[in-house]
């Protein structure tokens, strides 16, 4: 147990990482304290190139909508699309603009040019089909994993037709109101129709998993993971979209448990198929329980990282990132008796702490605040169940633009688009943290 914090510093690359580890965690997942600055995205490219090219990761997952992902995975393992295409259409939230999302495509298709597909390294968003200010119509989701079923398997055994979803779902934009963020009476949710679609996804879903045997031998198992990824998702909308409908004070709690809810079934599902490389922000992938303030209370929930952990033990690391300063925002030097100003009077500009061995080397005794609402500080008392922090310590400015500006779009394979999503005051809903 090391007294002095330079003793347990070091330099941020794979070798450093893998020493915090008994053995190779089969998920690894790497938080940010805030969105919307490139640094820390590419400091993520490097290190987890090397994971990938030094200690066989072969999953990259990022907090984005898992659905939209596919588009980038295609792009990564055989080229599909054009780039700019694939960045606008296949990141939600706005990350394809970043210029770090460009290069991590970039480096990933490069990397797999040529490779057999065993070898190769896939991607992955694993965030719910949601944007800041509306959840996305079930209809993509439930309409691909029918067809699928409808392709492979009797059609007796279905439990509906695809005329029957489509009149069900009616029209995309009934689901996708923003008003419905703010006022549950808006919500689509409980219809009666809602509430039949919630019943047929269910049977879809357990139709194609008693099938399994035969859908993997008649198609792949790459396609039969894609149509349990349809099934996810238009479970998981369909119950978000319950709950929005739901006007008691629990509302926002629940909704922000569901979200980290369909978070962790998709990365618990990508650890089945090999070890896994994860980013999202640190309050998606921390051990202990997170919380924030939002309308004037408190909302606290399991991360997906907490339900993860439950299921890999061991098997699932886990990095919170932390910054000295990021002064554009007007978060400035931190206090010295705060996690991150112990940190910040190292030498070194970006570092990797071993957590577990800090003993009295981090005695922070206070909290540190941050005057920006978009950056969480570490809290203290999370210390014992962080793996590592890796250290940053001047942030900033430099979100770059990735690609042509982004437009309010729907996906080509049907998705309508939503309003806005920067100018919703509803936002912090689905993506704040």
């Amino acid at each position: 147990m090391a007294d002095d914090i330079k003793d347990i510093a070091h330099a941020v690359d794979a070798a450093s990482v893998m020493r915090l580890f008994a053995s190779p965690p089969r998920m690894l997942a790497l938080g940010e304290p805030t969105h919307g600055v490139d640094a820390p995205l590419r400091l993520r490219n490097s290190l987890f190139r090397q994971l990938v090219e030094q200690e066989g990761y072969r999953t990259i997952a990022v907090e984005s909508d898992c659905v939209a992902g596919l588009l980038v995975d295609d792009y990564v393992t055989s080229g599909a699309g054009a780039l700019d295409d694939v960045l606008e259409r296949g990141f939600s939230h706005g990350f394809g603009t970043s210029a770090a999302s460009r290069e991590l495509v970039c480096w990933m298709r490069a990397f797999n040019d040529g490779r057999p597909a065993s070898d190769q390294v896939r991607f992955a968003g694993f965030d719910g089909p949601l944007e800041m200010a509306w959840a996305a119509s079930p209809r993509e989701t439930l309409t691909a994993l029918h067809r699928t079923l409808a392709d492979h398997v009797d059609p007796g055994l279905l439990p509906c037709t695809a005329g029957t979803l489509d009149r069900l779902l009616g029209p995309d934009d009934r689901w996708t109101d923003p008003a419905a963020m703010l006022d549950p009476s808006a919500s689509l949710g409980r219809s009666a129709e809602a509430g039949e679609l919630r019943l047929l996804a269910d049977d879809l879903g357990a139709l194609l998993h008693a099938w399994a045997p035969h859908l993997i031998a008649v198609a792949s198992r790459d396609a039969f993971d894609r149509a349990r990824l349809w099934a996810r998702a238009a479970s998981g909308l369909l119950r978000y979209h319950h709950w929005m409908a739901d006007a008691s004070p629990s509302r926002l709690a629940r909704l922000t448990g569901l979200r980290d809810q369909m978070m962790a079934d998709n990365l618990l599902a990508l650890a089945e198929r090999g070890p896994v490389l994860v980013h999202a922000h640190n309050s998606h992938l921390q051990r202990d329980i997170s919380s924030m303030r939002m309308g004037g209370q408190r909302l606290e929930w399991w991360s997906a990282g907490a339900i993860v952990h439950t299921r890999l033990a061991e098997e699932y690391g886990f990095l919170a990132t932390a910054f000295g300063t990021m002064r554009h925002q007007g978060v400035d030097v931190p206090p010295p008796d705060t996690l991150e100003g112990a940190l910040y009077a190292l030498p070194a500009g970006t570092c990797l702490v071993d957590a577990s061995a800090s003993g009295a080397a981090l005695t922070a005794t206070a909290r540190r605040t941050s005057p920006y609402f978009g950056y969480a500080p570490l809290d203290p008392a999370h210390l014992a169940r962080i793996d590592g922090i890796v250290f940053m310590k001047n942030v900033p400015e430099d979100w770059g633009c990735a690609s042509r500006p982004r437009r309010d779009r729907a996906r080509t394979s049907g998705r309508v688009k939503g309003p806005p999503a920067r100018n919703s005051r509803a936002g912090p809903l689905l993506i704040t943290p």
